[in-house]
């Protein structure tokens, strides 16, 4: 295992940036914001924060992917990076092809992940679109030579939960295809009755990532929509935006920002970071199984109500009221 240690001046370069003009916007930060952020200067070290990289294996994304490190300066200078505005301010989420059986469970799920992604990227709105089949999108796809599963090939912004079953990749997967299946480009057909794995709380925290299996949906959505606003894959600390080649890198990554990156969202976007930590940890120890007994009455004749895996946050519900703590929010809550 190889460890990534930057030195302070570098991490504080990267986050603060030696630009007179980038710097006196950081002084702006409260000095609570500016003593949070800047745990970052000392991971790993007893108590941290936040950690440093960790690579264990040639496989993993840094080894396999070289790029150039994106520090605030380069993002804040990046014509392309988006910045919402009053007439653009709304992150859509839109489901491609079939979710299989779908049901009461899965849409419990997709509603999770709304309002997550909507305290993730605190001050925007979060609405689904309605969902397309592949063939309505006219992407191009394929079988991969090593998994023999379907692939779409996409763009920035779009995840799988099929990607996120613990055996995607195995012989086992009830989606491989024989070896000697072909595809024909634009015959969407193979993907009629295409195996889709149920949406579990496992599949859906790998996902939110890239929250429990439902941790893994929520790691992988903002990390997508991350690349939207234009922040780069992180190679500065152990954060949400790292990249990853396979499932055991993924689970390894945190569900939030590093300090670096979260300057760059906050910078995007202008909420308070209290105010987004709050938001997030209101929705992870929010129940939404409990309704009042007069709701309970006319729901349970037509809706069935699924507990939130609240269990699957421990550690982040932890890390985030430490967070608050340094922000001097804590009696707030």
């Amino acid at each position: 295992m190889k460890v990534i240690q930057h030195s302070v001046e570098t991490l504080q370069t990267a986050l603060v940036s030696n630009r007179q003009d980038l710097a006196k916007l950081y002084s702006k930060y409260a000095k609570e914001e500016r003593r949070l952020l800047e745990e970052g200067f000392h991971p790993g070290h007893p108590g941290s924060l936040f950690q440093p990289i960790t690579l264990h294996s040639d496989s993993d994304w840094i080894n396999a992917h070289p790029e150039e490190p994106q520090d605030f300066q380069s993002f804040y200078r990046d014509p392309y990076r988006k910045t919402p505005n009053a007439s653009q301010n709304t992150i859509y989420i839109q489901t491609i092809g079939s979710f299989g059986e779908a049901g009461p469970q899965t849409d419990q799920y997709m509603e999770w992940l709304r309002e997550y992604c909507q305290a993730f990227f605190y001050g925007l709105s979060v609405k689904f679109l309605p969902a397309v089949t592949v063939a309505k999108t006219g992407c191009s796809f394929r079988v991969n030579s090593n998994s023999h599963n379907l692939q779409i090939l996409t763009g920035m912004g779009v995840f799988s939960f099929a990607r996120y079953d613990d055996n995607f990749y195995s012989r086992s997967y009830a989606g491989r295809l024989k070896k000697s299946f072909k595809t024909k480009q634009g015959d969407y057909s193979v993907f009629d009755g295409y195996y889709t794995p149920p949406i579990t709380s496992t599949l859906l925290l790998r996902s939110c990532k890239e929250i429990l299996k439902l941790n893994i949906s929520l790691q992988t959505m903002t990390h997508e929509i991350g690349h939207m606003f234009g922040i780069k894959h992180c190679q500065w600390l152990n954060c949400v935006m790292q990249g990853s080649n396979h499932l055991e890198e993924s689970d390894r990554r945190p569900l939030d920002f590093c300090p670096i990156c979260l300057r760059k969202l906050q910078v995007a976007i202008g909420f308070k970071i209290a105010e987004r930590y709050k938001a997030l940890l209101h929705w992870m120890e929010e129940d939404q199984s409990q309704t009042s007994e007069q709701e309970e009455a006319s729901a349970c004749q037509s809706v069935l109500h699924f507990p939130k895996p609240t269990e699957a946050f421990h550690t982040s519900r932890l890390w985030l009221r430490r967070c608050l703590d340094i922000l001097g929010k804590k009696d707030e809550l």
